[in-house]
């Protein structure tokens, strides 16, 4: 076993899926936590099928780089629900539920109706469950997994404090002079664009779980958000590359061999936190 694991990291794109799929863990690892706390879990399964819609409308435009459609469109949505989700008369919920599902049924139809490729169905299933293409990934593609990673992690460390105490009261936030709107606005922004990169890891049914399931371990062992957040990352770092690896030996489906091992480890966490009270 160790052998054949030796054998395939040999090969770039072993290489490659370890890098983007780490970064982009990691990244999500982050945001995740805020969005746990916010409530705002399901934020994650509304923009990624956001991407989808707007991945169909990218395939039949025959766009070399799906990204130039897909990055503004997430990036747009996430605005959206961010000015009409605290709006009295559309609740956040709602909000969610409305883009959640018009776009994904759009992107649906739009791929059957107008049909580039003979396996429909096959690229579906790619899209939605990630698949494979995690080890189809180009130099480019993770350069600019790197690029936005180290974005996302110096946004975080410069802005800490700020991003503490938007996530946990916004009044008290807003009464200290800090700048609320920009912030919840800098926060969706990067969420979009870690959704983006994070479809080709997990495919766009199981992104929340890539947000979620690292941040909730993180909060049954550790009570202040500092240690939650290092410890998710660690959590959701480990989880990428045992579930790539895996993948990569048993033959089977990357995304879904992730989310389990994160649903597992969450269970895991569980366990342990109602032992230690």
């Amino acid at each position: 076993m160790i052998g054949m694991l030796m054998y395939y990291l040999n090969f770039p794109f072993v290489q490659r899926a370890l890098i983007a799929g780490i970064l982009i863990a990691m990244c999500s690892a982050l945001l995740g936590v805020i969005l746990v706390l916010r409530g705002f879990s399901y934020i994650g399964d509304g923009l990624s099928h956001a991407a989808f819609g707007a991945m169909a409308v990218a395939a039949i435009l025959k766009l070399s780089d799906y990204s130039l459609l897909v990055m503004p469109v997430t990036i747009l949505c996430a605005l959206v629900l961010l000015r009409f989700g605290s709006s009295e008369r559309i609740h956040g919920d709602a909000t969610l539920a409305i883009v959640s599902v018009s776009t994904l049924a759009a992107g649906y139809l739009l791929m059957n109706v107008f049909s580039v490729s003979a396996n429909v169905s096959g690229d579906v299933c790619t899209t939605l469950f990630g698949s494979t293409s995690i080890l189809t990934l180009t130099r480019a593609q993770v350069q600019m997994c790197l690029v936005m990673s180290l974005l996302t992690v110096t946004i975080f460390v410069l802005f800490y404090h700020k991003i503490f105490a938007v996530t946990f009261d916004e009044d008290f936030a807003a009464a200290s002079g800090i700048r609320v709107g920009a912030y919840q606005t800098m926060i969706a922004v990067l969420i979009a664009v870690i959704i983006v990169m994070a479809m080709d890891l997990v495919g766009s049914l199981l992104i929340t779980a890539l947000l979620v399931f690292p941040a909730l371990s993180a909060m049954q062992v550790f009570r202040s958000f500092r240690g939650s957040v290092i410890y998710a990352a660690v959590l959701s770092v480990l989880g990428a590359a045992f579930g790539i690896v895996f993948s990569i030996l048993a033959s089977t489906p990357v995304g879904a061999t992730i989310v389990l091992f994160d649903m597992g480890v969450f269970f895991l966490h569980l366990v342990v936190g109602k032992i230690r009270g």
